[in-house]
C-alpha cells in the first residue's frame, strides 16, 4: 500500500495543479466598509471678486455723462462699460486713453460687499464714509487721485477719480445711489 501512494500521489498534484487552474474562481461575496470623507469647511470668505475692467464703448446706464463732466470736472469724451451685469461699471475718459473717473456698483452678499469697500478703500488708510445714510465705508486721497467706497447690505458703490477732491467722489457715489434706488 504504500507503494501505491507513491505512485499515485505525484499524479493527484498534477491533476489537482491542473484543476485548480482550469476550474472556474469561486464567487465571494464581500462587503466593503463604508467609507466616510471629511470636508473641512473655512469661514473665511473667498474676498472681493476681481475689478472690473473697461470692455466695451457705451453710455452708463446709470449715470449721465454730462453730470460726470461737472461733478469731476473734465469733459468726458469716452464712455467704457464692464461685462457686468445687471450694473455694469462705468469707465468715464479725460481723452482717448486716460480714465478720469470710474464707478462700480458690487451687488452681492454682504461680505462681498465689505470686503470690495475694504479693498477700495482700506480701514487703515481711509477716512470713515458714511454717505449717503446706511452707507458705511471709507474715503481716501491716493498718490493717482480720490476714492469713495461705500457698502450697505449686499450692494457696494466704488468710486474712483483722477481729482485729488473726495468730496467730488462722494457726491457721484450719491448720486449713484440715487439713481439705482438702492
Amino acid at each position: 500500500m504504500n507503494r501505491v501512494l507513491r505512485t499515485a500521489l505525484p499524479s493527484l498534484l498534477a491533476l489537482g495543479a491542473l484543476a485548480a487552474c482550469t476550474a472556474e474562481p469561486a464567487t465571494v461575496a464581500t462587503t466593503a466598509p463604508p467609507t466616510t470623507t471629511v470636508v473641512p469647511t473655512t469661514t473665511k470668505p473667498a474676498g472681493p471678486p476681481p475689478e472690473p475692467q473697461p470692455a466695451t464703448d457705451g453710455q452708463c446706464p446709470y449715470l449721465e455723462s454730462s453730470f460726470v463732466a461737472e461733478a469731476n470736472g473734465q469733459r468726458v469724451p469716452k464712455v467704457k462699460l464692464s461685462a457686468d451685469q445687471p450694473d455694469p461699471a462705468c469707465f468715464f475718459y479725460a481723452n482717448a486713453t486716460d480714465v478720469q473717473l470710474t464707478v462700480w456698483v458690487f451687488h452681492g452678499d454682504p461680505a462681498t460687499a465689505k470686503a470690495v469697500v475694504d479693498r477700495a478703500a482700506p480701514v487703515s488708510g481711509s477716512s470713515p464714509a458714511s454717505a449717503p445714510d446706511g452707507w458705511q465705508g471709507g474715503s481716501a486721497v491716493l498718490a493717482e487721485g480720490a476714492v469713495y467706497a461705500v457698502a450697505k447690505g449686499g450692494d457696494a458703490v466704488v468710486v474712483t477719480s483722477n481729482q485729488k477732491q473726495t468730496i467730488k467722489t462722494k457726491r457721484v457715489a450719491e448720486t449713484v445711489v440715487a439713481n439705482l434706488g438702492l
